[in-house]
């Protein structure tokens, strides 16, 4: 008999696979957003439309000039986050993700967190932690907990 992935496994895959597209020079993250088994929108982390990626730029990456520790000052990175990035795609395809699933390789920061609760996102499943407690409360107090893949 054919061993096929879970849903859960299928679209994490999907993730991983987007994440491959990312041009952070520290994590290369990839997110999928799912409604009703069918994927409608991906994104990774990497810089604005037009905007040179970090790897292209002869300073690279500002945050690791300064040493600013993952998950902290995010204002200063010249990426968009992967979430941020499959949201936005989403609304520019004018496809509502009211409801929807999203798969993704890292847990969401606080910024995204914010707006994974905006966008009206009812599940969020991620196969690595990330350093951003605050995120985690803010999901639990909306009412949304994070699914640790694998767990």
């Amino acid at each position: 008999m054919m061993e096929r992935p879970s849903w859960d496994e299928y679209f994490m895959e999907m993730a991983e696979l987007t994440a491959k597209r990312s041009t952070c020079l520290r994590r290369q993250v990839g997110a999928v957003i799912v409604q009703e088994k069918h994927i409608v929108a991906t994104g990774y982390n990497g810089a604005p439309r037009g905007i040179e990626h970090c790897g292209e730029r002869a300073d690279g990456c500002l945050r690791e000039k300064l040493g600013i520790p993952s998950g902290e000052r995010h204002e200063l990175c010249r990426a968009l986050h992967a979430e941020q990035n499959a949201i936005i795609q989403a609304a520019t395809l004018g496809q509502s993700i009211e409801g929807a699933a999203i798969y993704i390789t890292h847990q969401p920061c606080v910024i995204c967190a914010k707006m994974i609760i905006n966008a009206g996102l009812r599940r969020i499943v991620v196969k690595e932690g990330y350093p951003d407690e605050l995120s985690v409360e803010i999901l639990a107090e909306a009412g949304l907990k994070i699914v640790m893949l694998g767990e």
